[in-house]
């Protein structure tokens, strides 16, 4: 690669890393080029040529949030065995990614699905998409522990993967709104407790 393609790359991330931040603060309809512009010092021309209109800036804002979320909570607990210790490190990842990021950035999936839950158009649908997406291997994940015969054989995964999702919501609502400093402690003793009505 050479050096003024790795600087137009590098560029491009902090446009997108400029909207994430944005995103978090106040939003994803707050995203605009001027706005990412202003906050990296470039000219609203510039962010347009590396990311294109104001659309494809939010979709690649929702896009790099997914690839960041799951570097942190799903892809090192593919590194453990299928079932119950992968299932348990990646809630237990997610939790301290509530508590140590979306606790105080917010958090582009659960507001982002408040902000777009009554509107129609591609960036719902793109949202929507990454959101199943993560629900899915979230499934996939409670099937092995099933299939290992870690949890129980008549486990509901969309029940467990609904209850494990309301267990992230309540965390970051008492840890954003309430400003509860042990909301990541009691997220714990929610999952640890959860989890024993399912286990064989």
């Amino acid at each position: 690669m050479d050096a003024k393609t790795q600087k137009s790359e590098l560029t491009r991330a902090a446009i997108v890393g400029a909207g994430i931040d944005l995103a978090s603060a106040e939003g994803l309809e707050a995203i605009t080029l001027q706005a990412v512009a202003d906050r990296i010092g470039l000219s609203k021309s510039g962010v347009f040529s590396r990311v294109g209109s104001r659309e494809e800036l939010q979709k690649a804002v929702i896009q790099e949030y997914g690839h960041r979320f799951l570097a942190d909570v799903f892809l090192p607990a593919m590194q453990l065995p299928k079932g119950l210790p992968r299932l348990d490190d990646i809630v237990q990842r997610w939790i301290v990614r509530m508590r140590d990021v979306e606790a105080y950035s917010g958090c582009i999936y659960s507001a982002g699905a408040f902000e777009l839950d009554d509107r129609v158009g591609p960036l719902r649908e793109l949202l929507l998409v990454e959101v199943t997406r993560w629900r899915t291997a979230l499934r996939r994940t409670v099937l092995q522990a099933i299939e290992a015969g870690h949890l129980k054989a008549d486990t509901d995964p969309e029940q467990l993967v609904s209850e494990m999702n309301a267990l992230a919501l309540g965390l970051l609502h008492d840890a954003r709104f309430l400003r509860e400093p042990r909301a990541a402690d009691r997220a714990q003793a929610t999952w640890r407790r959860l989890l024993e009505t399912y286990k064989r």
